[in-house]
């Protein structure tokens, strides 16, 4: 079975990965033959975390029972304390997963860790900017596999600014090919237009 682990760390930004750990916790507009995916929280160590929103999460693993492997993902969600050298352990982590074929996904904040750590160096990615990277990664060299864009899909890297959390939930959705492309087309329209049109569409995919 694939395993999504979520990092948790305080200040985490609750509704840039909304998007896409509802949909694949719940599994509820997954293919008929895609079997439920596991979605755990980890962090450094199984105390409480508190969220930019006010939510106590309770971690479910530590850092060192990550399974680094091609079939599972690792997401990293914005926070306003990224820089803390604490986190260095989980990016170590996504280093790994990237190297093995597992997929990393990164928001917001995130990207500024694994561009700190060099791994946005070769590989197409975005962020919050133009300039963002540069301005509180130390090291940063990939300006020029930059992309102004809400969220970037390279193979098993998936990386979005503070404002592309859907696309991301989009990319990351599709990485996986846990829905139909009818339903995540419908899916997507829906959620970035709201017109009722595309959730009809999106009904009419998984009925039957």
């Amino acid at each position: 079975m694939t395993t999504i682990y979520v990092y948790v760390l305080d200040t985490l930004a609750d509704w840039e990965i909304g998007y896409v750990t509802a949909e694949l916790n719940s599994g509820r507009f997954f293919k008929k033959s895609v079997e439920r995916i596991a979605v755990k929280t980890v962090s450094r160590t199984k105390e409480p975390v508190r969220s930019m929103g006010g939510m106590t999460v309770i971690p479910d693993y530590i850092i060192e029972e990550i399974d680094v492997n091609k079939e599972n993902v690792l997401l990293l969600p914005g926070a306003d304390s990224w820089n803390d050298a604490k986190h260095r352990a989980v990016i170590e982590k996504a280093g790994q997963m990237l190297a093995c074929g597992g997929t990393v996904c990164a928001i917001c904040g995130a990207t500024v860790a694994l561009a700190s750590a060099g791994l946005l160096n070769d590989r197409p990615h975005t962020s919050n900017g133009a300039g963002f990277l540069e301005m509180f990664a130390s090291g940063y060299k990939g300006q020029r596999f930059y992309a102004d864009s809400p969220s970037v899909a390279d193979g098993n890297l998936i990386t979005a600014g503070s404002t592309g959390g859907l696309l991301w939930a989009k990319q990351i959705i599709e990485r996986l090919d846990v829905f139909s492309p009818e339903t995540l087309e419908a899916w997507y329209n829906y959620f970035s237009t709201g017109k009722p049109e595309h959730f009809f569409a999106l009904m009419n995919t998984v009925q039957g």
